[in-house]
């Protein structure tokens, strides 16, 4: 489908993402969500992929309601042939795909003595290799269509220290290395390659297992009281905030901007 223009407030808007195809790992909750709405709602055909996969037919039926061109693909993005399952189908309903959001992920706490050598390999293969895996394989497809957008998700924690956190943290310092090492390789070929790193973000799934893996849920009142007592702004990111600086990055607003990490934290880094 392409929506070239709408009417916004009684002028002519055109959306951001006419015409383009994303793919959207870790899609059926959070920011992959947030995001695959509002890529919708800019224009975008979307393809997310998740492990859940009522959310993501849930979801992908409202956004078919909305007249959006949406699908899920249910993959395990721990798994090399799942990655390739996913680019396969977008590739095979779209012919391109002009986006990559590298966002699925998983939050591991654990010092360097408690962390379980299990949950390490989990960690890095979630949150780094399923990063390269999914760029590598988008990539040459990207350069025989003239160029592309990869977005990775890395975290606030990928630029400071995180107590009680080291196998998440050491993994989004590698996606922040890996995106401005994919942005040197591939600039000259007009492939952008950008990370957003949010500080603390609520999302509802906080409320059925907690901040961390088999942690106590935590609801959104206790989450914003715990923010106010550590974030510049006193509050946690909404999962919509994020995702508009994802689209930032993955449209032609941004058409200068490659290897950059941008901060969505509320001031967290800034100190």
């Amino acid at each position: 489908m392409a929506w070239p223009e709408r009417a916004l407030n009684g002028a002519r808007y055109m959306y951001r993402l006419a015409s383009k195809v994303a793919l959207i790992t870790g899609g059926t909750s959070g920011i992959g969500e947030a995001t695959a709405r509002l890529f919708a709602a800019e224009g975008a055909a979307v393809v997310i992929t998740g492990r859940r996969s009522p959310a993501g037919r849930a979801i992908v039926a409202e956004l078919r309601e909305s007249g959006a061109d949406a699908t899920f693909v249910r993959a395990d993005h721990t798994r090399a042939r799942d990655c390739e399952r996913a680019v396969e189908f977008a590739l095979a309903r779209h012919g391109r795909i002009d986006i990559l959001f590298n966002n699925a992920g998983v939050v591991t706490s654990g010092t360097a003595e408690s962390v379980s050598e299990a949950d390490w390999l989990r960690t890095l293969s979630l949150n780094v290799t399923a990063v390269w895996r999914m760029s590598r394989l988008v990539l040459p497809h990207m350069r025989a269509a003239g160029g592309g957008v990869i977005v990775n998700n890395a975290s606030d924690w990928a630029v400071v220290g995180a107590p009680n956190a080291l196998p998440y943290a050491a993994s989004k310092g590698a996606v922040a290395q890996m995106t401005r090492s994919m942005a040197l390789d591939h600039a000259h070929e007009n492939i952008r390659v950008n990370a957003v790193c949010p500080g603390d973000t609520w999302v509802q799934r906080w409320g059925e297992e907690g901040y961390f893996p088999g942690s106590a849920p935590v609801s959104r009142a206790q989450a914003m009281r715990s923010a106010r007592a550590q974030i510049p702004m006193r509050r946690f990111a909404e999962a919509e905030e994020i995702a508009r600086a994802v689209l930032y990055l993955a449209s032609a607003d941004s058409s200068y901007v490659t290897g950059h990490l941008l901060l969505v934290d509320g001031g967290n880094t800034a100190r």
